[in-house]
């Protein structure tokens, strides 16, 4: 069995050297996702707005290799201010609430770009839902 490897586009996928999702079988793994867009971070200031961009920048990606929302079993959040953590939480509550994965909530000391306020990523299983 071999893995599916997508990018998006993002400037750093080539740099690092990773991709956007890798899938095989019926397991899919998301890298870290941001509120970048065109390879520019958008609503800077805004943690709640930016988890909605990140949220579904990692549905479009789950999709690309054949999966829904509905297979994530965990998620990974981190964030730059952990008193956001409420906003943050109802918009991934927003994508995630009738699938409940398990979760985890961290403050960093930074992201890659200063501008960013939330990245996460998601584990998936086809059919878990």
């Amino acid at each position: 069995m071999s893995a599916v490897r997508l990018g998006s586009g993002a400037p750093w996928e080539a740099v690092v050297g990773y991709s956007r999702v890798v899938a095989t079988g019926d397991a899919a793994w998301v890298s870290g996702t941001t509120a970048t867009v065109e390879g520019e971070v958008v609503h800077p200031g805004d943690a709640a707005a930016q988890t909605e961009v990140a949220l579904t920048g990692i549905q479009r990606a789950l999709a690309d290799a054949g999966f829904a929302l509905g297979d994530v079993v965990r998620t990974r959040v981190y964030v730059t201010d952990i008193s956001e953590w409420e906003a943050v939480g109802r918009v991934h509550g927003a994508f995630f609430g009738d699938v409940r994965p398990a979760t985890s909530m961290v403050q960093v000391a930074a992201l890659i770009d200063p501008a960013m306020l939330v990245e996460i990523e998601a584990d998936a299983v086809r059919g878990a839902a």
